[in-house]
């Protein structure tokens, strides 16, 4: 069997350094706007610079999904991982994936099930804007429902996934 180039603990730290680029330079552009109207050119790099980051997060996360998938004999990876990790009592980490999965599900697909359960069951992780901003203010709207420039949002999605990569790594099948 050949070995995947990079682990997934790589692939993850060159994702975070990636975001990292996106997010500076998001906040770059916030500080120079300054409260202030933005040009033409400040809105597209913006918008250049989240979609970028919600790419990175929704790219991550597929890998993370894709390179774990086999620690399940079929079905829906994160609905077993949360179950597999409610068993062995991490409530917390179970709660954070889930959030993360319905967050990347959002971006990929818009508005639908993950959207509505997120708006049923807030959480700090996950920062939904509202559709009516999106629509009314096409414009200036940031590129997706999830909002990825939050301070966080994807320091707190690859430390997740981490966790649960050395969870399933380190379990004991029994």
């Amino acid at each position: 069997m050949m070995e995947a180039s990079q682990s997934l603990l790589e692939l993850v730290a060159a994702a975070q350094a990636n975001a990292k680029t996106s997010e500076d330079r998001i906040s770059e552009i916030l500080k120079l706007m300054n409260g202030q109207t933005a040009s033409d050119a400040q809105v597209e790099d913006l918008r250049a610079a989240t979609v970028s980051l919600e790419l990175a997060a929704v790219d991550i996360f597929s890998l993370f999904e894709a390179r774990m998938q086999h620690h399940f004999r079929r079905g829906p990876f994160s609905r077993k991982l949360k179950s597999l990790l409610l068993e062995a009592k991490q409530t917390d980490l179970a709660d954070r994936v889930h959030h993360y999965y319905l967050a990347i599900n959002v971006l990929k697909h818009g508005k639908g099930a993950s959207y509505r359960e997120l708006l049923k069951t807030p959480s700090p992780l996950v920062v939904l804007k509202p559709t009516e901003d999106i629509i009314a203010d096409e414009a200036h709207a940031p590129a997706g429902l999830v909002d990825v420039a939050v301070p966080g949002f994807f320091d707190g999605l690859t430390m997740t996934i981490i966790e649960a990569y050395h969870f399933l790594e380190n379990r004991q099948v029994s």
